[in-house]
């Protein structure tokens, strides 16, 4: 009997130990049930937020400062780990070519520009006293001070500081848009990093009524002069950032003050600004003194007769020629870099092509001597006359080294013009599959670029349409 209350102890206890662990079961599986459905409520919340924030990004205000704040964190962990102006420029001893590469490049090389004289010639002179009945003499005595009404600073957006000065010098004309609308032909990606004083006279030209004239070795008598007739001149200089280093930069001159002795100018990264006369003059000749004067077609007389001599673009560029080449063999070595920069791209114009690479040769010589943290090597993303040089001298490799280095020393090689030289020198050794990969990265950076284009049609690659 006793046994048997045992048993049914024993089996009461299991009954109860099976339910107890029924209650369990089902304890944890709400449990787990539960922590699942948190687990989905915060995946949803997250995806909802990725949404949203998505859709934020595609709001232009928003979309540009992320994009800036994003590239640039970016940027700066890249070139901690690999701070492109530790490496210096290898100078090749490709100096000399066969007989077949010369005749072959002589028969491609373009004509050369015809040498005038230094000083205006009597038909200059005549061409320019017909002029004047009908334009309006530069003023014998330029005012002291002169301040422009109706241009209003912009900020930039990301590498738009080209297409936002370009956009506010045409609106002082009349000009109805802004800085993406000049972005959407000159530069179709944002990340593209430069845009050429050329494809900005192009843009007035083929894209607005306006007219315009591009010139080289610019003075600050001449902005005053300029200016002082109702003209803003863009501008490309030199800038420094505390944070970036050297850079190229873009800025309209809309005023001067003689007793400030500085110019006037609505920046488009830092404001209304005003630059002391001298250190403009060294920032501008950095860029060879481009300018850019934009102006009614009506009125292209009167500018070039305040352009005077300079109105006449060759004579023009072989006196920013001279300029240069005596600032090369003068100036302090610590600006010798520039000087013999702006020379070979000067010389690269004149299809001097020879010469041309032997400024640039000195230049690179004279870059690696510069202090490390003085070295301008983001140059070769706004002046390309280098690879043009080497080029046509046959010094293929050393186009190939210059535009790898050039490419790898950025995060983010938005450097279409980079990449044409590159493809066209892979031509030329033979390396047509690497060519091709070149042109095609061209249009990645700047799409339907024609140069680009042409190469590869010439190659027999069909692109899409």
């Amino acid at each position: 009997m006793e046994e048997k209350v045992k048993q049914e102890e024993k089996g009461q206890n299991l009954v109860a130990d099976s339910e107890q662990g029924v209650l369990e079961g089902t304890e944890t599986s709400k449990k787990s049930r539960g922590k699942r459905r948190g687990w989905l409520i915060l995946l949803a919340v997250l995806a909802s937020l990725a949404v949203i924030l998505f859709a934020l990004y595609q709001i232009p205000a928003i979309h540009d400062r992320v994009y800036f704040y994003v590239t640039s964190a970016r940027s700066k962990i890249f070139y901690f780990f690999k701070p492109p102006a530790q490496s210096e420029i290898e100078i090749s001893d490709e100096t000399s070519m066969s007989e077949q590469i010369g005749a072959t490049l002589t028969a491609f090389v373009p004509t050369a520009t015809p040498l005038p004289t230094p000083e205006p010639t009597q038909e200059q002179n005549e061409t320019q006293a017909a002029v004047s009945p009908t334009a309006t003499a530069a003023p014998t005595a330029i005012p002291p001070a002169v301040q422009l009404e109706g241009i209003v600073q912009e900020y930039q957006r990301f590498n738009s500081c080209g297409p936002t000065n370009l956009a506010l010098a045409l609106r002082y004309w009349g000009w109805v848009g802004d800085q993406m609308d000049v972005e959407q032909v000159v530069k179709p990606r944002l990340e593209d990093r430069n845009v050429t004083p050329s494809e900005m006279l192009t843009y007035v030209q083929e894209q607005t009524e306006l007219d315009a004239v591009l010139r080289l070795g610019g003075e600050v008598d001449l902005l005053k002069r300029l200016v002082a007739g109702g003209y803003p001149v863009l501008i490309e200089r030199g800038y420094v950032n505390r944070d970036d280093g050297w850079m190229g930069h873009y800025g309209v001159v809309d005023g001067y003050d003689d007793a400030q002795g500085a110019v006037h100018i609505p920046d488009t990264f830092n404001g209304y600004i005003w630059i002391k006369y001298d250190e403009l003059q060294k920032v501008w000749d950095e860029f060879s003194g481009y300018y850019l004067v934009i102006f009614p077609p009506a009125e292209r007389e009167i500018v070039l007769g305040l352009l005077g001599p300079d109105a006449d673009p060759a004579y023009n560029l072989d006196r920013a020629v001279e300029k240069f080449r005596q600032r090369a063999e003068t100036v302090d070595r610590s600006e010798q870099y520039f000087a013999y920069y702006s020379l070979g791209e000067l010389l690269v114009m004149k299809k001097q092509y020879a010469d041309a690479a032997e400024a640039f040769d000195q230049a690179f010589s004279v870059y690696n001597w510069l202090p490390v943290d003085d070295r301008p090597w983001r140059m070769l993303w706004y002046q390309v006359g280098p690879y043009e040089a080497y080029y046509y001298t046959g010094r293929y490799k050393q186009v190939i080294s210059l535009t790898y280095k050039t490419i790898t020393d950025t995060p983010q090689p938005a450097l279409p013009e980079t990449f044409l030289w590159s493809g066209r020198a892979n031509v030329a050794l033979g390396n047509i599959d690497t060519a091709i990969f070149d042109f095609q990265r061209a249009l990645q950076w700047h799409p339907g670029w024609q140069p680009a284009v042409d190469e590869l049609t010439a190659l027999g690659v069909e692109l899409d349409p």
